[in-house]
């Protein structure tokens, strides 16, 4: 499995999570739009292997790390939702990185 399939794999599941987390609230149509429509999309992005989709992935990647301490810092009866999007989103932001990291320190063929 390379990492373009981590990727999308990682995406789905962050997606998959937030669907979860936030459905059962009173009016989630908003919630759903803003968390769990950018993984999906991304998803497809890089399905489509758009060029700049893994970019943004890793990008969103922080945002959904930084959400994921903060509501697991600030509220104790979603820490299990939290601290599944930090674990998720670090999948999301490795397999984004790890193209560009094997080619950075990669041996120099001589």
């Amino acid at each position: 499995m390379n990492a373009r399939h981590v990727l999308v794999i990682g995406l789905l599941a962050l997606a998959a999570l937030f669907i979860a987390w936030f459905a059962p609230h009173p009016s989630p149509v908003a919630e759903l739009l803003v968390f769990a429509f950018p993984p999906l999309a991304l998803a497809m992005g890089v399905l489509r292997r758009r060029r700049t989709a893994p970019f943004w992935a890793g990008v969103l990647g922080l945002a959904w790390f930084s959400h994921g301490v903060m509501v697991a810092w600030s509220r104790p009866a979603e820490r299990g939702f939290a601290l599944a999007e930090v674990l998720l989103a670090l999948v999301v932001i490795f397999a984004a990185s790890l193209p560009g990291l094997r080619a950075r320190f990669a041996k120099k063929k001589a």
